[in-house]
């Protein structure tokens, strides 16, 4: 009996990280935009720019920060049809356990964003003086 259920369990963590892995590979298949900013030689003069190219919807700004990360990113978006500019500042949120107290870390400000047409964009980052401090930023497909 033992057997069955230790082998029932085995079975459904592999369908779980079966799954987990899928939705991670969907998710990164809407990512139109990602850098990893933690190396000052990717700055000229303080701003990180790079370009790519987006269709006609709604996209969303995901990042990955921690308590180092810049306390602000000013976030500038340009292309023939669009214009974007938004100051994202980092909150961190306290958790508090039992056992332990931990905060998670993320940028507050206008997420969401929709283009009108497919088009080549522009992105300009500015950290605000903190290009020591790492932090992801991602642009999705919603």
């Amino acid at each position: 009996m033992n057997k069955k259920i230790f082998g029932f369990i085995i079975v459904l963590v592999i369908v779980v990280i079966g799954l987990s892995l899928n939705q991670n590979v969907e998710k990164r298949s809407n990512v139109v935009f990602h850098v990893t900013l933690a190396n000052p030689d990717l700055y000229k003069n303080g701003i990180y720019s790079s370009t790519f190219v987006v269709d006609k919807g709604e996209y969303l700004f995901k990042f990955v920060s921690n308590g180092d990360s810049p306390q602000s990113l000013n976030i500038l978006l340009k292309g023939d049809n669009y214009n974007f500019s938004e100051n994202f500042k980092l909150e961190g949120t306290l958790h508090q356990t039992g056992i332990s107290e931990y905060y998670t870390w993320d940028y507050t400000g206008q997420k969401v964003i929709s283009i009108s047409t497919s088009q080549k964009i522009t992105i300009e980052i500015n950290p605000n003086g903190n290009e020591l401090g790492s932090v992801s930023v991602d642009i999705i497909k919603n």
